[in-house]
């Protein structure tokens, strides 16, 4: 999930990138209030972690000003203000929780995973790249509209690169989330994964020349960039050869 802290205390922000990171998150931080309301209209994050003593632009105005313009983002006020009339406040402006400081580390990553849970409960089931659509729902992936029959494996991993949004994906980051292999696995078990997924991808539809799945060279993989175009990083011919898939 895609976390952008908002917070002036460089020490404390670092801190929480760094253990929200570990957490497996995408965590971008910004020390002010103007750059983080614009960064969080920009980005969409999946969580907002908010202070509200904020340099710049108060935390609260900039609650205020995403008030109703990030419906699918989550937000946890961080506050220092003990007055239970502030918290309420921030509750009716829209905050989804608030965490009074001091606080533990692993109060704040708690109320983040319940954040987070919530969220997807109540998310579109349906993940859409380009012309690929995959319902999580009915575990059903269309390219095209044309059905495209995946296997458990598959589908996990075409799921977690398109919740990635455009984000590259390394291999050992897809070891542990697909996989839950240690990331310094010696397989190539996601190279034969993705060489799986292309085909399955571009069956019958060879005039398609940008694939779904482009390989970031000494990194990963990541989603296209759309139908029409072709990929900037790609390593060609055929991965796994000998390799053995894990299903």
């Amino acid at each position: 999930m895609r976390v952008l802290i908002i917070e002036d205390d460089a020490a404390l922000g670092l801190f929480l990138q760094k253990g929200l990171k570990l957490e497996g998150h995408e965590v971008g931080l910004v020390t002010d209030g103007e750059a983080g309301l614009e960064q969080a209209l920009e980005q969409s994050p999946d969580l907002i972690v908010l202070d509200l003593s904020l340099p710049k632009r108060d935390g609260m105005e900039v609650l205020e000003a995403m008030q109703g313009r990030l419906t699918q983002t989550s937000v946890l006020v961080l506050t220092g203000r003990s007055a239970v009339e502030e918290r309420v406040r921030c509750l009716n402006m829209g905050a989804d929780d608030c965490l009074l400081k001091p606080f533990s580390f692993h109060e704040l990553t708690a109320r983040c995973r319940v954040l987070l849970r919530r969220r997807e409960q109540f998310a579109d089931p349906t993940l859409r790249h380009g012309d690929v659509e995959l319902n999580r729902m009915e575990r059903k992936v269309t390219r095209h509209g044309r059905p495209i029959d995946l296997t458990g494996k598959e589908f996990a991993l075409l799921e977690f690169l398109m919740q990635a949004r455009g984000r590259c994906c390394t291999r050992g980051e897809l070891l542990k989330e697909v996989w839950q292999m240690s990331p310094d696995a010696g397989t190539n078990v996601v190279d034969v994964y993705v060489n799986y997924l292309r085909k399955k991808l571009s069956a019958g539809d060879p005039a398609d020349d940008a694939p779904v799945i482009e390989t970031v060279r000494g990194e990963g993989y990541m989603l296209g960039v759309g139908s029409g175009r072709k990929p900037v990083s790609r390593v060609g011919g055929v991965f796994g050869l000998g390799a053995r898939a894990h299903a």
